[in-house]
């Protein structure tokens, strides 16, 4: 047994599993905390290194493409103290790190595990159901579908058209970027309809715009894993190419598609300002945001 305790949390090698630990210290991350423990088995894992420093160096796992619903949600964006596969170390724990690493590197070789990506995720992502309140209002996820209840600071669009139910098999893809301080974030939950779609998150009925508390926000990346855990494998796409930054393309509805899709839209639009939902301005803007965005 490899093992490694840090304020930040642990580290423990039984020789087939890696089972990451966070620490209970209040520097620690609210999203590590509620993330939890995580057990890689050694075949999701590319490399370990090492990275020491004056004061405090820095252990890290580096994991195979499309093993971790986790990473394949968050994009590689989650802030470094929020990343579950990093492990501050102190200065006088830097030969412990080293020797942990160098045990996980040799049985690599020895498991002769491939580097090359995964055709299925090798790590579960988070339980179900599991709940998240953001700024922008409550996201909900049991398995098998979406629901976002608004809050009250919701654009009055949203709020308009009421909680929003999203079957799983209706979902192509989950799209996040955390809400840095400095910029916006937001959730989107693309489905056939709304691949085209190009609504800033704060009007977009299917996306959470996340510009309240960064902490809190954070943990939305607990929903977009989940539901990423439960959709196709990239590698099970149709289409699935990779983009110029080896990312997974998805797959998206035709010319035909297309055009329905936006006959549609325009069709909620109109319904609402005819309702008298939407106000001539609020109608206005936002059909010329949905035209853009389907140009």
């Amino acid at each position: 047994m490899a093992e490694i305790i840090q304020r930040d949390g642990s580290w423990a090698f039984d020789g087939n599993t890696i089972r990451i630990t966070p620490g209970l210290h209040r520097c620690v991350p609210l999203f590590r905390q509620t993330y939890g423990e995580v057990s890689v088995p050694l075949e999701a894992v590319s490399d370990v290194v090492y990275e020491p420093e004056r004061k405090r160096g820095r252990l890290r796992m580096r994991l195979r493409e499309g093993a971790d619903p986790l990473l394949q949600a968050t994009g590689g964006r989650l802030p470094d103290p929020a990343d579950p596969y990093r492990l501050t170390v102190d200065a006088d724990r830097g030969g412990v790190a080293e020797y942990v690493a160098e045990e996980i590197r040799h049985a690599l070789l020895l498991d002769r595990v491939p580097k090359e990506p995964t055709t299925a995720y090798l790590l579960p992502g988070p339980p179900v159901p599991v709940s998240v309140r953001s700024s922008d209002g409550t996201v909900s996820f049991d398995g098998t579908q979406v629901r976002i209840d608004w809050a009250d600071t919701s654009d009055r669009v949203k709020r308009a058209t009421g909680p929003r139910i999203i079957g799983l098999g209706d979902l192509v893809q989950v799209e996040w970027l955390p809400n840095s301080g400095y910029e916006d974030g937001f959730l989107r939950f693309v489905t056939p309809e709304t691949v085209f779609s190009k609504l800033p998150p704060e009007r977009d009925p299917y996306t959470l715009d996340l510009w309240g508390s960064v902490r809190r926000d954070l943990l939305t990346a607990l929903v977009a894993t989940a539901v990423t855990a439960r959709l196709p494998h990239p590698s099970t796409r149709t289409g699935g190419a990779y983009d110029d930054r080896g990312r997974q393309r998805s797959a998206v509805p035709g010319r035909a598609d297309h055009h329905d899709v936006l006959l549609r839209r325009l069709r909620e639009l109109g319904e609402l300002h005819r309702d008298g939902v939407l106000t001539d301005e609020e109608f206005a803007r936002t059909k010329a945001a949905v035209l853009r965005g389907f140009g």
